[in-house]
């Protein structure tokens, strides 16, 4: 892994070196965009609109626009010893419940491992950390960007996640059309509580999958093999008017019995019904011949009795 960060955890007293690693990847498929006349790929060009010349790297410095046009410049040396001393140290401000936390903050999760000779540290630390239950809440500035942070234990590794700042959080009021007084039927709930029921089961990561990245990956595969690829149309999605009957039909729908894989074989279903017509015409042979022997029986008894007289 690439180290993404080099310094230390401090709590009280405490001296922690570690390293940073990113503890996820994007594996978002990349587009360039490509000039349809002749298929070269385009590039981005940094042009001032004032000089209309390409501008270089080394002649590009930041500023902040305080008044609409009006800018002041910073110098990277500035920017650097402004950060320098947060840069290297996570200092561990509280310690929390990890529930207390609401999902909202998370940003970005990385890895720590411990860095030079502070494996016994790091050890107690994961180890106290791990038995009282609590989460550390601490300060770290990563590529000039500060930000809190949240430590705790992910399985045998300390893992720190970025954390927005309460003021970087919108509120709940700002967002438009939200429901109001608006009475819930009782019948309705009660079924959205049983759909709910029904969906509920234990978080498994490894079910999900990117669709969309799955297929678009099977899509570059057919372009670049020069096989012809057709994508059935999406299915239009109803329009849900009785919300009770979407309810009934989902939960009905959860209800269902997965379809059979395995083919049992429809010889098995057939033998067993023409054996019991072939049983039954057995079985209507046999009612038969007791009702021709009685006859028999009377006949030749009748003809006996006729001679004896």
């Amino acid at each position: 892994m690439h180290t993404v960060w080099k310094g230390a955890i401090s709590f009280g007293l405490v001296h922690v070196p570690v390293k940073m690693f990113s503890a996820t990847e994007d594996k978002d498929i990349s587009m360039r965009y490509i000039h349809t006349e002749c298929g070269s790929p385009l590039s981005y060009i940094r042009k001032c609109p004032s000089c209309e010349v390409e501008v270089k790297w080394e002649e590009i410095t930041k500023g902040y626009e305080y008044e609409k046009g009006k800018f002041v410049l910073f110098e990277k040396d500035e920017l650097d010893q402004l950060s320098e001393q947060a840069n290297k140290n996570i200092s561990i401000l509280d310690f929390v419940n990890l529930t207390d936390i609401d999902p909202i903050y998370f940003q970005k999760t990385y890895y720590l491992s411990p860095d030079q000779s502070g494996g016994n540290a790091y050890q107690l630390l994961m180890t106290a950390m791990r038995e009282t239950g609590k989460i550390g809440i601490a300060k770290i500035s990563i590529r000039s960007k500060s930000s809190l942070a949240a430590i705790r234990v992910l399985e045998d590794c300390l893992a720190i996640e970025t954390i927005f700042y309460p003021d970087e959080i919108r509120p709940v009021s700002q967002v438009p059309n939200l429901p109001e007084n608006i009475a819930v039927n009782d019948k309705e709930l009660n079924m959205a509580k049983l759909l709910i029921d029904q969906l509920s089961t234990p978080f498994d990561p490894e079910k999900y999958t990117d669709d969309y990245r799955e297929r678009l990956l099977e899509l570059i595969n057919h372009k670049v093999a020069g096989e012809e690829y057709k994508i059935a149309p999406a299915k239009p999605e109803a329009n849900v008017v009785d919300l009770m009957a979407a309810l009934q039909a989902s939960i009905e729908a959860t209800q269902q019995q997965p379809p059979i894989v395995t083919d049992p074989g429809p010889a098995k279903p057939a033998k067993k019904r023409t054996t019991r017509k072939k049983a039954a015409s057995a079985e209507d042979n046999n009612r038969d011949e007791p009702v021709v022997k009685p006859k028999t029986t009377k006949r030749k008894t009748a003809k006996k009795k006729e001679t004896g007289a």
